[in-house]
């Protein structure tokens, strides 16, 4: 038997490899008989928010290119993105440069903060000569 694992994220908690690996452990301990011990495999899933970027890059045998954007609060930070070579084709989640968890509980107001770090990335991936583009959009800390 194989058990074939892909659970999304858990929001600000565990990752969707963490998660998958939670359960995987989990599936582990039961008491099952030799013959029926599975085969395992964890994935990771997304949802368009936080996780997009890993499921995509990892699922497609993709790259990390990186560079420094602004945050949410304008804060500098440095952000990845991913890359597919085979279609020359970005991977950039809204969440990294702009994400929910980048702002603490106490200065989430979403008349104060911004995506402009996102516009960065592709800025900096269509410098690289990047055409291609895959954007999540999910887990922003704004509601542009």
């Amino acid at each position: 038997m194989k058990v074939v694992i892909a659970m999304d994220s858990f929001k600000e908690s565990l990752s969707s490899m963490e998660a998958g690996q939670a359960v995987a452990e989990g599936i582990g301990r039961v008491n099952l008989r030799e013959k029926e011990v599975p085969e395992i495999v964890v994935k990771p899933l997304a949802d368009g928010g936080e996780g997009t970027m890993q499921a995509l890059v990892s699922g497609m045998n993709g790259e990390w290119r990186s560079a420094v954007v602004h945050g949410p609060l304008m804060e500098r930070r440095k952000c990845s993105y991913g890359y597919l070579p085979q279609s020359n084709t970005a991977i950039i989640e809204m969440a990294a440069a702009a994400g929910l968890p980048l702002v603490a509980p106490a200065q989430r107001n979403p008349l104060m903060t911004t995506t402009v770090g996102v516009g960065e990335l592709i800025c900096d991936a269509i410098d690289a000569g990047i055409r291609n583009f895959v954007i999540g959009i999910g887990g922003s800390a704004t509601n542009d």
